[in-house]
């Protein structure tokens, strides 16, 4: 099945591929958001163990699928190779930290707010928190694609469609874990569900805007790949992992981590070698 996946990318234009690469992200959270018709709450502790999870395919992946590639390609030796992967990772760290003080939004908790003042509605911050943590993503997915279009060896289609595949994989239990919140605070179900999934809309964006940048503008590829490592790390120190640090279940959220970052590397591994 995975070399049927292939032949379908290896066939279509990469800038293309990274936009339907993405869209399949955005489905798998809608899918996990659809959860939000069969039951009208969560376990805290499935809630904890998946978000551990998904912080475990996101540090896997920055290393695996964005910063290793990352300094193979890059021109020199010592510390001349690695100054392209220490800036972009700093630089993506950075981005995110900067929308984090700017845009408003509000913790999984829908207790802790950050950004600047504003009288928006829960659900909204909500909406916006996921949506600015989904944007490193799609760019992730977005900058391994413009490397293949830009006809990079290091580049491959392999390594993208994992990449994608690993962040699918993870925004499954994020979709549910927006959507259940939200109808636990007396939303209906169909809003709940449009939330949750609405979450994931910026991936394509995101994807196709990495994909051009990366394309028109080649030697970016290595700090586009770290910078993109570099803002999904944060999301997980900033967000994930203290998220799931607040009720008595920090074991399993440990486990469900371990389990993440096991699968991403084994996808990566095993498919991309």
């Amino acid at each position: 099945m995975f070399e049927s996946i292939l032949n379908f990318f290896e066939k279509t234009p990469p800038i293309l591929g990274a936009l339907y690469a993405t869209l399949f992200t955005w489905g798998l959270t809608a899918l996990g958001a659809s959860f939000v018709f069969l039951f009208k709450k969560m376990n805290r502790a499935v809630l904890d163990g998946m978000l551990g999870f998904t912080g475990g395919v996101m540090v896997a992946a920055s290393f695996w699928s964005l910063l290793a590639p990352g300094i193979d390609m890059s021109p020199g030796e010592g510390f001349v190779k690695v100054i392209p992967a220490a800036v972009g990772f700093s630089f993506g760290a950075l981005f995110i930290f900067g929308l984090d003080k700017v845009l408003p939004h509000l913790h999984i908790n829908f207790k802790e707010s950050e950004g600047i003042k504003t009288p928006w509605h829960r659900t909204t911050l909500m909406v916006l928190a996921i949506t600015l943590h989904n944007i490193p993503e799609g760019l992730a997915v977005g900058v391994l694609f413009g490397g293949v279009a830009a006809g990079l060896p290091e580049a491959s289609i392999a390594g993208a469609v994992i990449l994608a595949i690993g962040i699918g994989i993870q925004n499954f239990p994020e979709g549910i874990a927006v959507s259940m919140p939200m109808r636990r605070l007396g939303l209906s179900r169909r809003k709940s569900f449009f939330y949750g999934q609405a979450s994931a809309v910026v991936e394509p964006i995101a994807a196709v805007i990495g994909a051009f940048a990366v394309t028109f503008f080649t030697p970016i590829l290595p700090y586009a790949l770290a910078f993109a490592a570099g803002a999904m790390i944060f999301v997980v120190v900033e967000e994930v992992i203290p998220e799931t640090q607040l009720d008595k279940y920090t074991d399993i959220a440990a486990l469900g981590f371990i389990g993440g970052f096991v699968v991403m590397m084994t996808l990566d591994v095993a498919l991309g070698g």
